[in-house]
């Protein structure tokens, strides 16, 4: 199937012929007719399968020039990351309509974003919390909403937007249709489609969990932190092809320490990305990598869903997530498009039972790989590999009402104070050292 074949516009199809899109994925061709009937829809579709474009295609077929400044279209992400993106790929497809998008998210100044949302918008893409606040100060009306998208639901959820994203589907005109986006339907979600959606028809590229096929897995056993240094600084010294490198890690505070590591030797090429960054810094940091400046960035889960870049070369999990998912998402973001990709992943013993729940998700083994070498195996430990040793605190029992001593005690004797009275008589004695009396009556 091409995208002539799903009954496009003019303007869309030149769009796409700039782009180079020429063949729909399974999720894009699934969606589109279920779409333009009206009815609302549940796709279940993994990272990188083009999930962005088979909810903006067909609500960009049927969306109409409105001379109200209100939007038609609101679409809502999990993260400012995938605001961005999703704009920019707005932008792309409506180069040939007279079509204005605006993105919103939080950590910047709501008053910029509310004039600009009040000057007229047509699409609008938002974080829950930044939406939220602008539908209160009263940015926009929400009445004219035609189409509701909810992109990476279940990221959503995870990140704590239940309340938020309730909120606003109350505040939304109930004839509308509902487009939901997600890599795996929990029971939250479906509690959200039973109360806000009008029996969603369910669009399913691949079962959760399916490793990509164009996707060459495989790990090695490691020993501990500086020997997984040791062994990515050998892999992009001696890999020519690692050339659009994402390396991903437990934790910020890992983050941070890997990249101290390697700052040095890879000066130029090397960036880091996470929450705890800067929202310029992290922007800057795609726009780096993209460009091609930085070899290979590292980042914490925040990036598994949260920006779309084209041809990664390797995914490389320094740290097995502890969710099965998050290792779907995260080398999801290689081998996109058809395009072939590269996952290697660092397990130590401690991460063994993550690859073992990860194998069952998938319900396929991942190919273990044997050491090079020459790789340097470290003995130097982290604070946190270090065994912990634990000091047995000695039981002391509480003692009973009855053994406690009263609430006050007696003073010292100079501290006592009692009320004593003094004749003048022993007072002049004791100031003279005699008593003294009175002279004769004259």
């Amino acid at each position: 199937m091409t995208f002539q074949e799903l009954n496009l516009n003019t303007a869309l199809y030149s769009a796409l012929d700039d782009l180079g899109y020429t063949i729909p994925t399974t999720i894009q061709h699934k969606v589109f007719p279920i779409a333009m009937s009206g009815k609302d829809v549940c796709g279940i579709a993994q990272t990188g399968t083009g999930k962005t474009m088979a909810y903006l295609l067909p609500c960009l077929k049927q969306w109409k020039f409105d001379k109200n400044k209100d939007p038609q279209i609101l679409i809502v992400v999990p993260t400012r990351e995938l605001v961005v993106q999703v704009v920019e790929t707005v932008k792309k497809l409506s180069s040939y309509l007279s079509l204005d998008v605006v993105g919103v998210y939080g950590g910047v100044n709501i008053n910029t974003q509310q004039l600009e949302v009040e000057k007229g918008v047509d699409v609008l893409v938002a974080t829950p919390g930044r939406l939220f606040d602008l539908a209160m100060n009263g940015a926009f009306k929400t009445k004219y909403i035609k189409k509701l998208v909810i992109d990476e639901v279940d990221e959503m959820m995870n990140l704590g937007f239940r309340t938020q994203l309730r909120n606003i589907m109350d505040l939304l005109p109930k004839k509308r249709q509902n487009l939901l986006f997600s890599a795996t339907i929990t029971e939250e979600v479906e509690s959200l489609m039973e109360t806000y959606f009008n029996a969603p028809v369910r669009v399913e590229a691949a079962p959760t969990g399916t490793p990509l096929d164009n996707i060459e897995q495989s790990r090695f056993n490691v020993p501990n932190f500086y020997t997984k240094v040791n062994l990515l600084e050998l892999l992009l010294e001696q890999d020519a092809t690692m050339t659009k490198v994402l390396v991903f890690t437990a934790t910020k505070k890992l983050a941070d320490q890997l990249f101290e590591s390697l700052e040095k030797r890879f000066e130029g090429t090397i960036g880091i990305i996470h929450s705890n960054k800067e929202q310029n810094h992290r922007f800057n940091t795609v726009k780096q990598f993209k460009e091609g400046v930085y070899r290979f960035i590292i980042a914490t889960d925040i990036v598994a869903r949260g920006i779309d870049i084209a041809e990664v070369t390797h995914v490389i999990n320094f740290d097995t997530p502890d969710i099965p998912e998050n290792y779907i998402h995260r080398i999801g973001r290689t081998g996109r498009f058809d395009k072939k990709g590269i996952a290697i992943s660092f397990t130590t013993e401690k991460e063994m039972p993550f690859i073992v729940a990860i194998e069952q998700l998938m319900k396929y083994e991942i190919p273990v790989t044997a050491l090079p070498e020459h790789l340097s195996i470290s003995d130097i430990l982290t604070e946190d590999e270090k065994p912990k040793v634990y000091m047995k605190v000695p039981y002391i029992k509480p003692k009973k009402k009855s053994d406690a001593g009263p609430a006050f005690h007696e003073k010292s004797a100079k501290n006592q104070k009692r009320n004593v009275k003094v004749r003048r008589k022993d007072e002049m004695k004791k100031k003279y050292g005699k008593p003294i009396k009175r002279g004769a009556k004259k």
